[in-house]
């Protein structure tokens, strides 16, 4: 049984591949994002009752920082990304999930995140990869959004 275009854009997972990253509100282009989670610490407790009703569970936003790692092949014009190594403030980021027309399905937004690591990539004479640079960020407030 066939489907329309429509029903598969909603019932089909969304490639991962097509995404975007916004530093303070411009946009950077990355190859690779990965360490992207919400966690909630859980308490469980017992009670008077718990014989007969079972224990409680409560559970608590993570707020402590968890590193997420960025990749991207190097261009001539890294001075944005090597200035805020540098200065080791904090800023927002955002990053988007996209349809297949560029629009943000998903996006996780990050309240607080410090570049804490920058590695430089591998170079080889005998190679023709691209140099691809590690950015590893430790990163707090971490909320997700539906589009």
């Amino acid at each position: 049984m066939a489907t329309s275009a429509a029903d598969q854009r909603t019932s089909y997972p969304l490639a991962a591949f097509n995404f975007r990253v916004n530093l303070n509100g411009e946009t950077v282009g990355f190859s690779e994002v990965s360490g992207l989670k919400v966690e909630y610490e859980t308490t469980t407790y017992r009670h008077g009752l718990s014989f007969s009703e079972g224990e409680d569970i409560v559970r608590h936003p993570v707020n402590k920082y968890v590193p997420i790692t960025l990749k991207k092949g190097i261009v001539q014009n890294l001075k944005k990304l090597s200035g805020w190594l540098d200065s080791g403030e904090t800023r927002t980021l955002d990053i988007s999930l996209c349809d297949e027309q560029g629009v943000a399905a998903v996006t996780w937004h990050i309240g607080k995140a410090v570049p804490v690591k920058l590695d430089a990539p591998a170079l080889n004479a005998s190679g023709n990869e691209a140099a691809i640079e590690t950015l590893e960020l430790m990163v707090c407030r971490i909320t997700l959004e539906y589009h």
